[in-house]
C-alpha cells in the first residue's frame, strides 16, 4: 500500500505545479505603459477590475496570428508593433468558450488609442444603410458608394472579410 500511495503524491503534486491559476474570460487591451507601438492585454474579472494573480502562459489569437502570451501579474504585452491605424481582432479560447474583441486602434502622434467595435454596430450600419436606399429610391447610388467606402476602409485598415464574418459570429454567439 505504501508503494502506491508515493507514486499517486507524485503524480497529484506535479500536475498541480503545472496547471494555470485561473481562466481569462474577460479583457482589455490598451498601449503598453512602454509607449513602444505593442498593445497589452490586461486580464479582467466581469466588472473590468485588473485581475492581479494571472501568471502564466496563455494562447491568444490576434488578427489570425496565434501568439503564446505570457502575462504577468494579470498583464501581458502582444509581441507584434503597430506602424499606423488598424483594426486589430484579440481572441482567446478556454474551457469557458471564446473571448474576443474588435479593436479599432488608431495610432496619433506615435500614442496608440484603442477603441472596441461592437459586432452589432459592424453589422448595423451596412444594414442602415440598406434600408435607407430602399426606402428612397434616388439614395441609392449615394448608399452604394458609402457601402463601398465602409468595405474599402475596413480592408485597408485591415478587417479582412473572414475576420469580420468571424466577429459578427462570435457576437451572436455570445449572444445566445
Amino acid at each position: 500500500m505504501k508503494r502506491f500511495r508515493l507514486p499517486v503524491l507524485f503524480v497529484l503534486f506535479s500536475v498541480t505545479a503545472f496547471a494555470q491559476g485561473a481562466d481569462i474570460n474577460n479583457f482589455i487591451v490598451k498601449e503598453s505603459l512602454l509607449k513602444n507601438q505593442k498593445l497589452a492585454v490586461i486580464a479582467t474579472d466581469s466588472l473590468g477590475n485588473p485581475m492581479e494573480h494571472i501568471k502564466g502562459v496563455y494562447t491568444f489569437t490576434v488578427s489570425g496570428f496565434k501568439h503564446e502570451l505570457n502575462f504577468n501579474d494579470g498583464v501581458a504585452v502582444l509581441p507584434m508593433q503597430l506602424e499606423r491605424s488598424a483594426f486589430v481582432y484579440v481572441k482567446h479560447k478556454n474551457m469557458n468558450g471564446t473571448h474576443s474583441r474588435l479593436l479599432y486602434v488608431y495610432e496619433n502622434d506615435g500614442a496608440l488609442n484603442p477603441f472596441t467595435i461592437s459586432s452589432f454596430w459592424l453589422v448595423m450600419f451596412p444594414v442602415i444603410i440598406v434600408l435607407i436606399a430602399l426606402a428612397f429610391r434616388k439614395f441609392i447610388i449615394f448608399a452604394v458608394v458609402i457601402l463601398l467606402i465602409y468595405i474599402y476602409f475596413n480592408h485597408s485598415n485591415g478587417l479582412s472579410l473572414s475576420t469580420f464574418f468571424e466577429t459578427v459570429f462570435d457576437g451572436l454567439k455570445s449572444i445566445f
